[in-house]
């Protein structure tokens, strides 16, 4: 789970892995190639109603069928979800990956940086450390 959002991060339920996975990689099967790319906003809207889960659920269950293999080469662009069809797809998204890594990490190293000017932590008198 990710701190501050543990209830979209949390671990999938029963109901999820056993119901709702097996759902998503029958719709994302068809998706095979960026021409056929699915939004998460799209997917959504073929489920219909009848799924209580919202745009972060459903990146939990596509991130955990993503890391498990269940669908072989499941990538993303601006577009939505999709099949890659060639291994320069794949190489591309790793460096997508690669580069959202980086941004996170640099963001959170200024955020630090931030927090010690602004929050400093209290210096410890080194003489009341000091054995007798």
């Amino acid at each position: 789970m990710i701190k501050n959002f543990e209830k979209q991060t949390s671990p999938l339920t029963r109901y999820e892995k056993e119901e709702l996975v097996p759902l998503a990689v029958d719709v994302l099967r068809h998706c095979i190639g960026k021409k056929y790319a699915l939004s998460n906003k799209n997917f959504l809207n073929r489920w219909g109603g009848g799924y209580k889960i919202g745009p972060a659920r459903l990146r939990k269950i596509i991130n955990y069928i993503r890391n498990r293999g269940l669908i072989k080469g499941l990538v993303a662009n601006g577009r939505g979800y999709y099949i890659a069809q060639s291994r320069e797809e794949l190489e591309n998204y790793i460096e997508s990956l690669k580069g959202r890594e980086d941004a996170l990490k640099q963001l959170r190293r200024s955020i630090t940086r931030q927090m010690d000017k602004l929050f400093p932590k209290a210096k410890v008198d080194e003489t009341l450390t000091q054995p007798d």
